[in-house]
């Protein structure tokens, strides 16, 4: 199970060698899989962000909120170099990524898996080919394409749908193969664009378990873009882990159990008014932020 804290040993339990990888994983983990550093973007006239700096540690999930229009969405598009900055840099990997070329963020995509806000399934295709899509286009054998999308679905716990039309699914089902998709290869960063958007709580919460599960038991990095504070609520209070029979448990923030790669940024007009936990977040005095919490 991946943890948010990264225990190093005593110098005199290990030997040169061993000391020397320890280090070297303190400061891998030390370089964030996400970075904005005073990033602009407009179109036409109109601001889109302006001077966003932003982190994403390894295994953190940071959930940026605002509303229609606020620039979230922005961020995505910017980190898989679908739109360019008009100042400043993004990197992926301590890599800057700011003015590559198609072909160079080829590589680089490699390394992202993305969820849409519908799935964005091709209805042609069955679920298995939906999620086999990226690994026949690299022209993988199929025998090990067979293993990875099932093993990718039953993540998901969609392995009987396999066969399965898109038209046959319910929204929930469309998106968690989605999702499915986003991780084949074993991304180690997600970008979610308003996953839970129009699905009923329950729904909701499954997708947001599935983002959890990711976290805390694959040390995934993500960008969870939602408008929905119930998000906020699931990712941020609950903890995936493994039960001594084998099972995927979801345990509760508590007095055990402090949640510390879970952090919230919110977006207004392009900037970040707040950035922090999701205890600061509901202590805040912001008067934009308080309402927004009471979704007025």
């Amino acid at each position: 199970m991946a943890s948010a804290n990264i225990v190093v040993s005593e110098p005199a339990d290990l030997d040169a060698s061993d000391q020397a990888a320890e280090r070297a994983l303190v400061d891998e983990r030390a370089v964030p899989a996400l970075e904005f550093r005073d990033v602009h973007l407009s179109f036409d006239d109109r601001k889109i962000l302006d001077g966003l700096n932003l982190k994403v540690m390894k295994g953190q999930t940071l959930i940026i909120l605002g509303g229609s229009g606020s620039g979230k969405s922005t961020t995505i598009k910017l980190v898989l170099s679908l739109l360019k900055p008009d100042e400043g840099q993004v990197f992926v990997d301590g890599e800057d990524i700011t003015n590559y070329s198609e072909a160079e963020m080829m590589r680089v995509r490699q390394k992202i898996g993305m969820v849409f806000q519908e799935g964005a399934l091709f209805d042609s295709l069955s679920v298995y080919d939906n999620v086999a899509y990226r690994l026949h286009e690299q022209g993988v054998p199929e025998e090990e394409v067979a293993q990875e999308v099932r093993r990718m679905l039953r993540f998901v716990d969609l392995e009987d749908a396999i066969d399965k039309m898109p038209i046959e699914l319910s929204g929930g089902m469309r998106r968690r193969v989605g999702i499915a998709r986003a991780l084949v290869g074993g991304p180690q960063i997600v970008m979610f664009d308003e996953p839970t958007a129009g699905l009923d709580p329950p729904t909701a919460r499954t997708i947001c378990e599935l983002a959890i599960k990711l976290r805390d038991l694959e040390d995934v990095s993500s960008i969870f873009v939602t408008h929905e504070m119930n998000n906020v609520e699931y990712l941020t209070s609950d903890y995936a882990a493994i039960n001594e029979a084998g099972e995927v448990v979801f345990e509760q923030e508590g007095e055990r159990l402090c949640l510390i790669n879970t952090k919230v940024m919110m977006i207004r007009d392009g900037r970040a008014i707040f950035n922090g936990s999701d205890e600061q977040l509901r202590k805040t005095e912001d008067s934009y932020i308080r309402r927004f919490i009471r979704g007025r």
